[in-house]
């Protein structure tokens, strides 16, 4: 499972989301092609996005096709996350790996 969490640049977290992925029946089946920033995360490392890569990936979660894969609770709260962290000043999303 993928955990999310946003942190600030010293590693504090800030907030922790509630949702995981479960890697092989969501992420593994989305096109890599067509959702770079989505099929970036890895079942079992950490991955870090910027607040830059943190709305693309917000763009990239809000496609119909994805929502259906991955489910809509988790759909909108990877939005939340990154809203968190395009607003706020020097945050990352971060999800975690088992």
């Amino acid at each position: 499972m993928i955990n999310s969490q946003v942190r600030t640049g010293s590693g504090e977290i800030v907030l922790h989301g509630s949702c995981s992925l479960d890697w092989t029946r969501t992420v593994q089946q989305i096109d890599a092609e067509k959702f770079p920033f989505l099929t970036s995360l890895l079942p079992y490392a950490d991955t870090m996005f910027n607040s830059l890569q943190a709305e693309r990936l917000r763009r990239e979660v809000a496609d119909p096709n994805v929502r259906e894969v991955i489910g809509q609770d988790t759909a909108l709260e990877i939005e939340e996350l990154c809203l968190q962290v395009e607003k706020g000043s020097h945050l990352y999303l971060w999800f975690l790996g088992d």
